[in-house]
């Protein structure tokens, strides 16, 4: 009512044409709060490496992905049902033989008896194929135990994928390595077998266990690795292996992953930190191993690789201990082909071979050894390459050659270079002995 009168006052007081241009202003300004202009240029709409980690639609994404990952778990078999699968199995069974009655097997009759009644978690996997892939040629049948086995990797590789993509933070199917450090963070509680470790060490053998990843699976460094890789590469196996309390020392003494190989590598690098500040320097990396590796080498390590203030620290130290290690693998061999091509030319030539062989013949002369000419050995080296290009050397010679490491032994280190010699004179006393007689 109060309105009415208002509007009544008001309509009283002014003019037609007033009121007219009054109304005109109001649809003016109504229309240009609906219909506004529109802003200059497309708004920006891609983002090449995912959206802004805290803007909205990256939580909406990692939210939807995280529920996905969960329904997914639902559909891996659990322990429990891993267990009844096993039942299953052994009541459709029959034993090899009177004698052996405990290794049983499986017609396909019952095979397919035994499908039907499986869970759908499982059944997917029971297919007619894969009784050909497990069936013994001998009987055409299909050994339980083996049939188990397989059921329990394939549910393993599932589970675990969905474990890994997780992590995967932008979900593009590569883990970064904060990523995979977070991942292998949160396992170590659960690896009976890492108990020797102390607290304080974990983060050591964090570093250890994601630097072997990387090496060998982003020997490009770039910085991250395919989820898919990390499954084909088996490292996987070796780390999860620790949580099997059966295995033997000596197994878990030769893997990477095992507390033993941390306190080892750890040990060694404490032992060459001389003056106990946390870093490798020059003179202190010349004690590595059998102490004879040349000044030339270990001044392009420290040209070539990530060190802080002329020093070494702890993670690039992991990376020259896996690759003195493993020096056969291709990965091994980039590492010290970055490190052997100088001239950052792509190839190795007969400048190159002298300008780091030169040491060995320094430290021959030193130690009063008979001298060798470096003609002859690079002729020798060149010929166990046999390079495309009779004056170069390419890291793909090394690698399909199968002699890589023996180049590099001989290149780098004195003792790697008396060993290819003892090598020679073995073979050639050899052949003396076989044709005197």
């Amino acid at each position: 009512m109060d309105a009415k009168i208002s509007l009544g006052k008001y309509l009283r007081k002014t003019s037609p044409q007033e009121a007219l241009e009054d109304g005109d202003n109001l649809f003016l300004h109504a229309y240009a709060s609906v219909h506004r202009e529109p802003p200059k240029g497309i708004p920006r709409f891609y983002y090449p490496s995912g959206l802004p980690e805290h803007s909205l639609g990256c939580r909406l994404r990692e939210d939807a992905r995280a529920k996905i990952l969960k329904r997914k778990e639902t559909e891996v078999a659990d322990n429990a049902e891993l267990k009844d699968f096993w039942s299953l199995l052994d009541s459709y069974s029959s034993p090899v033989s009177a004698e052996n009655s405990e290794d049983k097997y499986l017609t396909y009759h019952s095979y397919n008896n035994m499908s039907k009644e499986s869970i759908p978690k499982i059944q997917s996997f029971l297919t007619a194929k894969l009784f050909l892939q497990l069936a013994q040629e001998s009987s055409g049948r299909v050994v339980i135990a083996s049939l188990f086995d397989y059921v329990m990797r394939k549910t393993w590789i599932l589970q675990t994928r969905i474990d890994l993509s997780l992590y995967d933070s932008d979900g593009s199917g590569f883990l970064r390595e904060v990523d995979l450090e977070r991942y292998i963070g949160e396992l170590i509680d659960t690896l009976p077998k890492l108990d020797i470790l102390d607290k304080s060490m974990h983060s050591f053998y964090i570093c250890n266990a994601v630097r072997k990843f990387f090496f060998f699976l982003d020997p490009i460094r770039t910085g991250k690795i395919r989820i898919r890789d990390i499954f084909v590469s088996g490292f996987l196996d070796d780390f999860l292996e620790l949580r099997d309390t059966e295995a033997g020392k000596d197994l878990h003494e030769s893997n990477w992953f095992s507390g033993p190989s941390l306190l080892r590598v750890y040990g060694q690098y404490l032992n060459l930190d001389s003056d106990q500040n946390g870093m490798i320097s020059q003179s202190e990396l010349k004690n590595y191993g059998t102490r004879t590796l040349t000044d030339t080498f270990i001044q392009r390590v420290f040209q070539e690789c990530l060190t802080y203030e002329s020093e070494m620290d702890y993670k690039t130290y992991i990376d020259f201990v896996l690759a003195f290690e493993n020096r056969k693998y291709p990965q091994s061999l980039q590492y010290f082909f970055r490190i052997l091509d100088i001239n950052q030319q792509g190839y190795l030539d007969s400048f190159t071979l002298n300008y780091f062989f030169k040491d060995i013949l320094q430290e021959m002369d030193k130690n009063k050894q008979e001298p060798v000419l470096f003609e002859d050995v690079k002729d020798e080296l060149f010929d166990m390459i046999s390079p495309k290009d009779p004056n170069k050397i390419t890291l793909q010679d090394l690698i399909e050659s199968r002699q890589g490491d023996k180049i590099v032994s001989v290149l780098i280190d004195l003792n790697g270079f008396w060993s290819h010699e003892s090598r020679d004179d073995y073979i050639t006393e050899e052949d003396g002995f076989s044709l005197s007689h």
